[in-house]
């Protein structure tokens, strides 16, 4: 897969229906898009390993002891604590190899064998921390994949939301807090954060293509293309910028008052 086939992919799953979005295959597309001369099958026999031993889990362990036995214990996967600003935590690929990674780029891994298991597992769009939802005979439990999956209780989200900075009456919230997400917004949140990274260390060209495959992934939003503009411009790319900003005014209707702004600055530039 090159990098042109790996952009087809993200296009075809960004028109994808939510109940049908291609989680690993998307996720896969989006490493090789980052570096295509990888072989993405290490991701693929982990995968199915992953819904191998889920499935004979789940004959005689509870749902959030076995998904998180499966993947912290068979597959070894768990997140890197001692050099969490390394690229390759958020690069499934890079995942599979090292066993080690980001708590959004392991989810993927848990989400995969839950679809694959009929378990009903979801991202949560945790502020600060991604985590997993799994619905139990219980009741829904929060699970930490960063953690080897483990279960995080009501008082501890409480915290936690808290220590992100969410007001008392929200942080007490466990409905709000546990909402769960589409697996788009997964992989969104995946980008996001790749393309926050790569610019605050002033990678631009890295910050372009995570931002790219945001506009792929969600065709409909606008935002994706103001973040590819400003990663062209610091690259000194100016009519690509002027082109994405122009592509940004375009999808929401030309309402994007921060987008017409940024342009007129751009081609101020290039006069």
């Amino acid at each position: 897969m090159d990098r042109d086939e790996a952009e087809t992919i993200l296009s075809e799953a960004g028109g994808a229906p939510e109940g049908e979005f291609p989680l690993l295959e998307a996720a896969i597309a989006c490493a090789i898009h980052e570096d295509p001369a990888r072989d993405p099958v290490l991701v693929r026999e982990a995968a199915a390993i992953g819904v191998e031993r889920l499935a004979e889990r789940l004959k005689r362990e509870s749902p959030e002891e076995a998904i998180a036995e499966t993947i912290a214990g068979d597959l070894g996967m768990s997140g890197d604590l001692f050099t969490l600003e390394d690229p390759d935590n958020a690069d499934v690929i890079a995942v599979a190899t090292r066993k080690k990674g980001l708590a959004v780029t392991l989810g993927v891994f848990y989400l995969h064998a839950a679809r694959k298991c009929g378990l009903t597992v979801q991202g949560v769009d945790f502020p600060g921390h991604f985590l997993l939802r799994i619905e139990t005979e219980e009741g829904p439990l929060a699970l930490d994949p960063f953690s080897e999956g483990r279960v995080v209780l009501p008082s501890e989200l409480t915290r936690r939301a808290l220590h992100a900075g969410l007001t008392p009456n929200v942080a007490d919230r466990l409905d709000r807090l546990m909402a769960p997400v589409s697996d788009r917004a997964v992989l969104l949140r995946l980008q996001n954060i790749i393309f926050a990274n790569a610019s605050a260390h002033g990678d631009f060209a890295r910050a372009e293509r995570a931002a790219l495959r945001r506009a792929l992934l969600d065709p409909a939003d606008h935002r994706p293309w103001l973040d590819v503009a400003s990663a062209r411009e610091g690259q000194g790319a100016l009519a690509g910028a002027l082109e994405a900003l122009q592509r940004a005014t375009a999808l929401d209707g030309g309402a994007a008052l921060a987008a017409r702004a940024q342009r007129e600055r751009v081609r101020l530039r290039l006069n």
